[in-house]
């Protein structure tokens, strides 16, 4: 089938679904939803047997879904209707909820039903909810939706409020009174549960250090104390606030008119007085709290977990993460797997530090340098097998990071875009020119350079990319990551593998030191940075401040290719 995507943007849910479907043999064209006018055009254009709408912030005009079959996926349970169906089942705690894939009508959110799925909710960030549950209850849904239009004669079940097995109900905007945080008389649990149901967007209205700003990014802590309300300690880039039976870590926080940081960089100068409530070491916490970068080990293997949010990776970020790698290789152990974080494994340069930075330029030129060190760190190392367990999604630099280990494992489900092309025709760095062609060929490399287009695991494996696709649980992935890497750890031809490793980097730094690779990559981004092309300033500013879409990038509308021939 042809199927068209009218989508307020191309999110972590539109990838996912576009590359399920492509899968399957059908042609995914994807227009953003910038006017009426623009989507009426895409319609004409690409005449589409079906039309779904994965993410969309207003109704799909008329003139479309009363021509053509339009499904709507709603991030909630059948009955649910409204703009904050996930920020309400967050915050009031709810014990399951699910995803609605539903027809366009008069009426939001009203129209009858081709699909619906469930799952039991966690305690989570409402992102973290949207690109696990969320987008796997939605990719159930939508397959099993597009199955029905194909095979013809389904009728889709009436919205009918007098069954009792429609929950769901109108829910109204949530608004920030009802968000809003009393930090005399409001739980750690319930502290966590409004910050989490406004993570990403709005975030909460609150103040720190009497400025009026938005929360983001909470994590629970169990043992620091102190008066409810009252910031009581710093933790690198994260601030320590007192609730009325604990504390909370809040990770990022957006001031008036400006955007979002890491909250001690947002209060750079007030958090310096904080206390700094250092952990021990690079090993887990025993006890809940925030900890971005930690270390576990079993079975001969170490683990080194970063959970850097959005999987952005700032200049002293990856200083700190070369430095715990370096300590990891000091252990008796063998094999080290790089666990990333549950919702990203990294998505490379920290563009929001860049943008705040008194010179971006300079600061770009530092975290690309420091990522790079970080790569190099991965890519010589002799002593240790290397793995790369990538549990989430992944992109740009991330993904070369990923690929200097000597594994790469990727959960199914998951997603890659290995490209930079998007950030204002970036070239990029990571020593990707010395990884990437003899993982795919020179051929294939140019085609995930230049499509640009997102990478599930099982694509990967197919193209050389991914050396395994997991389980696609991720508890069980998780599992099953660490019992091949113990695995390889007892092996008795580990010694034989590792020798084997450390000659084949020899003999590549006798064809090409990795430090031309470095120094040819790194002339192209000079010109990025410091060059006449503003192009990735441009595109750096507009992804920092959220601008919205203005136009389709050509490589998703195929619809206004130039090549395109209206189907007749």
């Amino acid at each position: 089938m042809r199927i068209l995507f009218i989508t307020h943007t191309f999110n972590s849910l539109t990838q996912r679904l576009y590359c399920e479907l492509t899968a399957r043999g059908h042609q995914v064209s994807i227009e953003f939803d910038i006017a009426d006018s623009v989507a009426e055009e895409a319609v004409a254009l690409f005449k589409p047997d079906l039309i779904v709408a994965p993410y969309l912030r207003r109704a799909i005009p008329e003139s479309i879904w009363k021509k053509h079959t339009c499904l709507i996926v709603h991030p909630g349970i059948v009955g649910d209707r409204g703009p904050s169906a996930l920020d309400w089942a967050i915050q009031e705690q709810v014990g399951e909820w699910g995803v609605t894939v539903l027809q366009a009508e008069a009426e939001m959110d009203a129209g009858p039903i081709w699909a619906s799925e469930t799952f039991p909710m966690r305690v989570a960030k409402k992102s973290s909810l949207y690109r696990n549950e969320v987008t796997e209850a939605a990719t159930r849904g939508v397959l099993k939706a597009a199955e029905a239009f194909a095979r013809g004669g389904f009728v889709p079940t009436p919205l009918d409020y007098g069954n009792p097995e429609v929950r769901g109900q109108l829910r109204p905007l949530m608004k920030q009174v009802e968000r809003s945080i009393d930090w005399s008389r409001d739980t750690t649990a319930t502290v966590l549960a409004k910050i989490n149901a406004a993570d990403g967007f709005p975030g909460v209205a609150d103040t720190v250090f009497g400025e009026a700003c938005h929360l983001f990014d909470a994590s629970a802590e169990s043992e620091l104390r102190g008066t409810p309300g009252e910031l009581i300690a710093r933790r690198e880039t994260a601030l320590c606030r007192a609730t009325v039976d604990g504390a909370v870590w809040i990770g990022h926080i957006k001031r008036q008119d400006a955007f979002k940081l890491p909250a001690t960089l947002a209060f750079a100068e007030q958090s310096a007085a904080l206390p700094d409530a250092v952990l021990a070491g690079w090993w887990a916490a025993q006890h809940p709290t925030w900890q971005d970068i930690r270390y576990e080990e079993a079975s001969h293997v170490g683990f080194l977990h970063f959970d850097f949010t959005n999987g952005a990776m700032g200049t002293q970020q990856c200083q700190r993460l070369l430095t715990a790698y370096r300590w990891t290789l000091s252990r008796p152990t063998k094999v080290i797997v790089l666990m990333g974080g549950r919702d990203f494994w990294s998505n490379g340069v920290h563009l929001n530090l860049i943008e705040a930075a008194e010179s971006p330029a300079d600061e770009s030129w530092a975290n690309i340098n420091a990522i790079d060190d970080l790569a190099e760190a991965i890519i010589t190392t002799g002593s240790h097998l290397t793995i790369a367990a990538v549990q989430g999604n992944c992109g740009a630099g991330g993904c070369f990071l990923a690929r200097a280990a000597d594994l790469v494992w990727m959960r199914d489900g998951a997603l890659m875009n290995p490209h930079y092309k998007n950030m204002g025709n970036l070239y990029g760095s990571e020593y990707w020119t010395y990884l990437l062609p003899p993982r795919v060929g020179e051929d294939g490399a140019r085609a995930i350079m230049q499509n640009r287009l997102p990478l599930t695991a099982k694509a990967g494996v197919a193209n050389g990319f991914i050396d395994a696709c997991l389980a696609p649980d991720i508890d069980a992935f998780r599992v099953d990551a660490a019992r091949r890497a113990a695995e390889l750890a007892a092996a008795p031809d580990l010694e034989q593998r590792l020798a084997a490793k450390r000659e084949k980097r020899l003999a590549d730094e006798a064809i090409k030191p990795l430090a031309q690779y470095r120094a040819e990559e790194l002339e192209h981004m000079r010109r990025n940075f410091y060059g006449f092309d503003p192009s990735y300033h441009v595109a750096r500013f507009h992804f920092v401040q959220k601008s919205p879409q203005s136009w389709t990038p050509r490589h998703l509308a195929k619809h206004r290719d130039l090549d395109w021939v209206v189907p007749t």
